[in-house]
Formats: structure tokens, C-alpha cells, sequence
């Protein structure tokens, strides 16, 4: 990535933090030029792309601004420290929201799918076919219960890119994240066990805390910084928490990348109570920064850390391939394993290996982080302009979800009722809740490439969410 494009999304994410605010005056082109060591005329190109996307404007002799008319809205609340750990609910509404099958007559605002539209896509395509043809047919047969250790060297050294030093021999394929998540949990946790998570949190990982019989301590998250250290730190002196569960760079669904110094401190409060971290990284590549966000896993000297991820995001979720880093506990990640799943499927392995060893996966990624940073910027708008007044909205610095807060009377359960039959799914916001919480807020997907028909959906939401206020005003 050029070095004005770094300095842009510096500025970027400090604009939509909030550091500068409408109407500030932006630092002057000669001072960037100084403090970043780069040239002037790259510090006036990054200047022309925040120009661009509408986070800069200049002003005659008098340098750059951030436009007074940008309607910047608040960020979700904080939600309140749970009492005591909860039995998972919820999944009849996660059922119903994985039950829905792609339809073009449907907006899937809802579903966590990336857009597998992108012809930098084509060379994966092409790889299946490949192996498909082959004469000696490799895909066909079964896998070793680690995965195909063409992938795990790929995997490796994709890794790097996050600070995390890890041995081909040290990971394990899995049928996705969601099985890496669900082995991590079992590998280290036994039914009735108490799992501290991140709050919202994903649902998937929730859902198979009910599964294996667990219960979840849900620690407040702020939409920034991620979770709260000081309510995790209480939690872990009153109760006798297993593992803590999270994703602490580009969270689902709140978007933020937890800053490298919580990540660290972190680790210490896991050190100091002798307690397992599961780390989700599904979506830790599509930060819109560069670097990528160093994973909790690359601090971790003692092999406490599970580190999870997959290929669902980045590239295509069908194909079903991730991964797991379980550190102290891999005989027992691999005997979780080999009850589950066993082997994980052959071609797409090969096929994904064939596309990161030949160089496409990072043309791949910044083509699509830049596709997502856009997509944001118009979503946020949409939902600031159709939206009712009031409404809170995350500010993702990677992936592709938009977190959405309405009055706190606000049940999104009625407003996914009220959309049926319009062409328009969201994700209600008690999913990703133990215990139900975050009625009052909901998830939207971004991946697509905007069109009118998905300006037209985030309309008919927030018209309908519009309507719903309007009647519990008059009731």
C-alpha cells in the first residue's frame, strides 16, 4: 500500500473517531510532511483522496477542513455489566436467519456474506477446476485429521502479517471458523463451565456455548476499544470464568480493532487467572488500515491462546475452510476433531493453497478492503438519511457490518416482521446477546457493491423502523 494511502486512512480514522470534528481545521500539509517524514506531494495526494471520499475539504489559502455539514452520528452505547453468567438463548431467531436462502427477489441485509462477485476471484475458480481434472483425482480423497500441509505452510506465512509466529505443524484445518470455534470451546471447557465474552458477541460462537452445555458472562464492549478490562478483571474475581471468548479486530458485529496495548493487558488479566483466550480472526484481514491488526495470539508465550479463523470472509464462505492455532492444547484440539468432522474436505484446501502460493490473495484483499471502506461510508450515510433521528451507528474500521442502535423501546423483532414480505432481511440485535439483550439494535451487511435496489432496502428499513417509533408514540 503507498504511503499517501496509509497517511489518508490515518486521517481517515481519526476524523471518524472523532479527534477532528466538523469544521476542524486538519493539520497544515508542511506539518504532516514533517511528523510523518514522507513529501509534501504525498501528503497533498492523501489530501485529495480524503477530498474524494468526502472526509476533507480545502479552502483557499487557508488549508484543509473537515466539512461542517458531515453528519457524523453517535456511536452505540456501552451496554450495562451482566449480574451473573447466562444459559445461551436465542436460537430460534439465529435458526431463522441461517434458514434464508439466497433469493435475488430478497436484500440480504442480514447474513454475514462477503461479495464473491470480485474477478480477483476468478484464479480460485480456475484452481478448483484444475484439480477437479486432474487424473489422479486428489480431491477425491480423504484428508489427514491436520489438514493438507501445503495449506498450513500457506497459512503460516499468511500469518505473519499479524505479528504471529506460528509452525505449519501447529495448526489445524477446520470445516470453517465455526468449527474452529466450537473445538476451541471443547477443548478447553466441559459443560457448565463459565465463558467470558465480548458484548454484542457473535452468535455463532454463543450458539455453541449452548450447544456443549456452557454459560456466558457477557462483559460490557465499548464500540472503539472492545472489551471492557476493568468489568472483565471483576468478572474473573468473582467467578470461576474457563476461557474468554472474543474478536478483538474487526469485531462482529461492532467493527472495531481493539488497540495493541488492551490486546497486551488482555493477555496479562488471562496470564494472572490462569485462563484459556479463544480468539476469532475471521475478519482481522479486512482491516482498512495497514498494517493489519497484530492478533492477541502473536504476544502469547505460553500457548494459551486459540487462535481462529477462516476463508469464509475473505474469500468465499461455500468453500468451507479455516483454520486453528490451539497452542497448549492441540492433542486435544486434534482428538476434537477427529469426533466432529474428521478431515476436512480436500479440493477447496487444495485450491485455496494454489491461490495464496501463486500470489493472488493480497491483490485479492485490497481490492476488497477498499470496495468495504466505500461500502461503509454509503451505508452510514443511507442509514444517517433514512434513518430515524437519533440513531446510533457503528464506525467499522474493517469488515463489512454496520452495528445500528434505535430507542432504547425500540424491538427490532417487530421491525424484521414488518419487513417480510418487502424484500428486505436484517439480523436483529438480540442474537448477538446471551440473554436477549440489544433488542433494540440491528445488524446490516455492507459486502455488496451499492446499487439503488440496496439504497432502496436501507430506505424501506429505516421507514419502517420510522413507522414502528411513530405507533409506540401514539399507543
Amino acid at each position: 500500500m503507498t504511503l499517501y494511502v496509509n497517511l489518508a486512512e490515518l486521517l481517515g480514522t481519526r476524523i471518524e473517531n472523532g479527534f477532528y470534528r466538523p469544521g476542524d481545521r486538519l493539520p497544515s500539509v508542511r506539518a504532516l510532511s514533517l511528523e510523518h517524514g514522507v513529501s509534501l506531494s504525498t501528503v497533498q495526494q492523501a489530501y485529495r483522496l480524503l477530498e474524494d471520499n468526502g472526509l476533507a475539504l480545502p479552502r483557499p489559502k487557508s488549508g484543509y477542513f473537515v466539512p461542517a455539514d458531515r453528519k457524523v452520528p453517535a456511536l452505540p452505547a456501552i451496554g450495562r455489566p451482566a449480574q451473573r453468567p447466562v444459559e445461551i438463548s436465542q436460537w430460534d431467531q439465529v435458526l431463522e436467519l441461517a434458514r434464508a436462502a439466497p433469493s435475488p427477489d430478497v436484500v440480504q441485509l442480514g447474513r454475514g456474506m462477503p461479495d464473491v462477485t470480485s474477478p480477483t476471484l476468478r484464479p480460485l475458480t480456475q484452481a478448483l477446476g484444475r484439480i477437479s481434472r486432474r487424473s489422479d483425482m486428489p480431491g477425491l480423497y480423504y484428508d489427514n485429521i491436520h489438514g493438507r500441509r501445503c495449506l498450513r505452510e500457506q497459512v503460516a506465512r499468511l500469518l505473519l502479517d499479524s505479528g504471529t509466529n506460528v509452525d505449519p505443524d501447529d495448526l489445524m484445518i477446520t470445516t470453517g471458523a465455526q468449527e474452529a470455534l466450537a473445538i476451541s470451546i471443547r477443548s478447553v471447557c466441559e459443560p457448565g463451565d463459565i465463558v467470558a465474552v465480548d458484548s454484542p458477541s457473535f452468535h455463532g460462537a454463543m450458539q455453541a456455548l449452548k450447544g456443549l452445555g456452557m454459560k456466558a458472562l457477557e462483559i460490557p464492549t465499548d464500540p472503539l476499544t472492545g472489551i471492557s478490562l476493568d468489568a472483565l478483571e471483576l468478572a474473573l474475581e468473582q467467578w470461576p470464568i474457563k476461557a474468554i471468548q472474543l474478536t478483538p479486530s474487526c469485531n462482529n458485529p461492532l467493527g472495531y480493532n481493539m488497540p495493541e496495548d488492551r490486546k497486551r493487558a488482555l493477555l496479562v488479566l488471562a496470564q494472572r487467572f490462569d485462563v484459556a483466550v479463544i480468539e476469532d480472526d475471521v475478519y482481522g484481514d479486512l482491516a482498512y488500515s495497514y498494517p493489519r491488526p497484530r492478533t492477541i495470539k502473536s504476544y502469547d508465550e505460553d500457548g494459551r491462546v486459540l487462535l481462529c479463523s477462516s476463508f469464509s470472509k475473505t474469500l468465499a464462505p461455500g468453500l468451507r475452510v479455516g483454520w486453528i492455532a490451539p497452542g497448549r492444547y492441540l492433542d486435544r484440539a486434534l482428538h476434537m476433531k477427529y469426533i466432529s468432522t474428521g478431515s476436512t474436505a480436500t479440493q477447496p484446501q487444495l485450491a485455496i493453497s494454489d491461490f495464496l502460493r501463486a500470489g493472488h490473495y493480497e491483490p485479492h484483499m485490497r481490492r476488497m478492503r477498499g470496495q468495504y471502506q466505500r461500502s461503509r461510508d454509503l451505508m452510514t450515510g443511507w442509514v444517517t438519511r433514512y434513518f430515524p433521528e437519533g440513531t446510533r451507528v457503528s464506525r467499522p474500521q474493517g469488515g463489512f457490518m454496520l452495528w445500528i442502535e434505535l430507542a432504547e423501546d425500540f424491538d427490532s423483532l417487530r421491525l424484521n416482521r414488518a419487513l417480510q414480505g418487502q424484500g428486505v432481511q436484517i439480523a436483529v440485535g438480540s442474537i448477538f446477546s446471551a440473554s436477549g439483550k440489544y433488542r433494540n439494535c440491528l445488524r446490516m451487511n455492507f459486502a455488496a457493491k451499492p446499487t439503488t435496489q440496496i439504497e432502496e432496502a436501507v430506505r424501506k428499513v429505516g421507514a419502517a423502523a420510522a413507522r414502528l417509533m411513530q405507533r409506540a408514540d401514539l399507543a
